[in-house]
């Protein structure tokens, strides 16, 4: 696993996606296009994860089996293509996890361009205050080699704290570790409800594309809060296995969580009871992902501004304390003589 997914390996995954949703909706099978895309696949790291797949499905195994033999995909990736491959919808399964990822690599993208900017200035500022002014202040006569140290000793930290959460936020951790993140990133504004509307999101596009394959509600959800990818949907819907067995339902449930908005309880509701669950699904998936989306994109948008404002005040103080320092001691040399 690697210790950062990127923005290309998110990209590149939206494109094997939608490779076999274009393949499969033209009629091919699954094999003969995963054969197709092996031989040009988008990415170099997916060709023996393919094959490896490629020989599990020789074999005689069903296309979801294979790939948990493997382990090489999501659970919310692994839902949705069970789901398709039940109900015989794989290419609308496959051109949802393209858009999904798709999304995803926009967002990394648009976070890591807004950086740019907030990280040169403090390469800038710490060449300028660690390594250029120290250098003036001793007349020319200190050692460059080691003021480029004691700058890199600076900047150390800043890497490996950016790198650590980076690492920290992504979703292959044990339960306990995603638990913990969540509960720490869930009263961050914006942040934290942009995470919960996207969990909504991949929730009600698992259940619906199960539900649309005959699957039992009570499996159903088990397995849709599992691809939600949030430790607190999952222990919320864990615990519903002995109300369900008792005759109360899902919508019920759903309506006496505090963790479900209540959008989502009163849509899910008259889904259940207008018999149209699928279709109330459908508008849920898209909603929450919009909205999670549209919030994600304004943490892209602010969080570098935030940190370009602390920095220039940083600088400020930096320059003020400079400045106060010389002054200081020019005021002590005239008073000197």
């Amino acid at each position: 696993m690697p210790l950062i997914i990127t923005p290309r390996q998110l990209a590149q995954r939206a494109e094997l996606y939608h490779q076999l949703a274009q393949l499969t909706s033209a009629g091919m099978g699954v094999v003969g296009a995963l054969e197709q895309i092996s031989r040009h696949p988008p990415g170099h790291s997916f060709r023996a994860p393919l094959q490896h797949f490629l020989n599990e499905l020789a074999q005689g195994k069903t296309l979801s089996d294979s790939l948990r033999s493997i382990g090489w995909l999501p659970e919310f990736d692994m839902a949705l293509i069970e789901a398709g491959e039940r109900s015989g919808r794989l290419d609308a399964s496959f051109r949802l996890l393209a858009d999904y990822y798709n999304d995803r690599a926009g967002v990394a993208k648009q976070m890591i361009s807004q950086f740019i900017y907030p990280i040169a200035l403090i390469h800038l500022a710490a060449v300028v205050f660690l390594i250029i002014l120290p250098f003036a202040a001793s007349q020319f006569h200190a050692s460059l080699l080691l003021l480029f140290f004691k700058a890199a000793l600076v900047l150390a930290p800043i890497y490996l704290a950016t790198a650590l959460i980076i690492h920290a936020m992504q979703s292959k951790h044990g339960e306990k570790w995603r638990a913990f993140i969540e509960s720490l990133l869930n009263p961050i504004p914006l942040l934290g409800t942009a995470r919960r509307f996207l969990a909504l999101s991949r929730l009600s596009a698992a259940l619906e594309a199960l539900i649309s394959a005959g699957m039992n509600i009570v499996e159903a959800w088990e397995i849709a809060a599992n691809a939600s990818n949030s430790p607190m949907l999952r222990r919320t819907v864990a615990r519903w296995k002995s109300p369900l067995a008792e005759g109360r339902t899902p919508s019920e449930l759903v309506q006496s969580s505090s963790i479900f908005p209540e959008t989502f309880s009163n849509l899910y509701h008259s889904g259940e009871i207008s018999g149209k669950l699928d279709e109330t699904l459908q508008r849920l998936h898209l909603y929450y992902r919009d909205e999670g989306t549209n919030k994600l994109h304004l943490v892209a948008q602010w969080t570098p501004r935030l940190a370009y404002f602390l920095i220039v005040i940083l600088i400020a103080y930096e320059v003020i304390q400079f400045w106060t320092g010389y002054f200081n001691n020019i005021f002590k040399i005239t008073n000197s003589f």
